[in-house]
C-alpha cells in the first residue's frame, strides 16, 4: 500500500505563475495538485473543504482585496487547517512578518530553485518549517538587534508617511489622533537614529522594514 500523496491548493492571481508551480509539482513523486484559486477569498473557501494539505499562498492579489496574510490567517484558524506555505516574490519585513504571524508554516521566494519547492512543501506537510534564506536572515537580524525593530503600527505609520500622507491623513487612516502618529514617528525616528521623515523612509526602505 503506498503513502497517500500531499493534497496542494495554489493560490496566485497570475495563471502563469500557477501553472509553473503545478507544472514543477506534478513531476514530484507523492505530491498532488488538487485545486487552484485566482483571489485569497478562493483560497480561504477552497481551503476549508478539509481535502487540502498543504496552501503555497502568494502574499499579494490585487489593490483593494484581500491579502495572503489575511487568507492565512483565516485558514490557519480553522480546527485540522491544512498548512500553509508562502511562496512569493516579495522578502521585506513589511511582507514576511505578518504572514508568519498569520501563521504561515513556511516563507519562500519564487525565483526558489525546483526542488526547494518540492522540499519546502514536504516539510511543510510535515508541519516543520522553510524559510527562504534572506527572510530567515532579516528574522536573525531582528532578534540580534530588537531595538532597530518596528511594531506593525509603526509599519504601518511609516509606510503611510512613505505614500506622502501628511500626520493628519495618516491618523485619519488608521484612525489615530494626530498626536499619537507624531509619538509613533518620534518613536521611529530614535529606533532609526534619524531625525526626518525623508531619513526615516530612506533607511526603512534600506533596511527592508518598509516596502515601497
Amino acid at each position: 500500500m503506498t503513502d497517500a500523496p500531499i493534497r496542494l491548493l495554489l493560490a496566485d492571481d497570475h495563471p502563469v505563475v500557477r501553472a509553473g508551480l503545478r507544472a514543477v509539482l506534478e513531476t514530484e513523486p507523492g505530491l498532488a495538485v488538487v485545486a487552484e484559486a485566482a483571489t485569497a477569498q478562493e483560497a480561504v473557501t477552497r481551503a476549508a473543504r478539509g481535502d487540502i494539505d498543504v496552501v503555497l499562498m502568494d502574499l499579494r492579489f490585487g489593490r483593494g482585496t484581500m491579502g495572503g496574510a489575511e487568507a492565512t490567517a483565516q485558514i490557519t484558524a480553522r480546527p485540522g487547517a491544512p498548512r500553509v506555505l508562502i511562496v512569493t516574490t516579495y522578502d521585506s519585513d513589511a511582507d514576511t512578518l505578518p504572514a508568519i504571524e498569520a501563521g504561515a508554516t513556511g516563507y519562500l521566494l519564487k525565483d526558489a530553485p525546483p526542488e526547494d519547492l518540492a522540499a519546502a512543501v514536504r516539510t511543510a506537510a510535515a508541519g516543520r518549517t522553510t524559510l527562504a534564506p534572506t527572510v530567515a536572515d532579516r528574522l536573525m537580524n531582528r532578534l540580534r538587534t530588537p531595538g532597530a525593530s518596528l511594531t506593525p503600527r509603526e509599519t504601518q505609520v511609516l509606510t503611510l508617511v512613505a505614500d506622502g500622507l501628511s500626520n493628519q491623513a495618516v491618523g485619519d487612516r488608521l484612525h489615530l489622533t494626530e498626536g499619537t502618529v507624531k509619538s509613533h514617528l518620534a518613536r521611529i525616528y530614535a529606533k532609526l537614529d534619524v531625525d526626518s521623515r525623508t531619513a526615516a523612509v530612506a533607511t526603512a526602505t534600506d533596511l527592508g522594514l518598509i516596502r515601497r
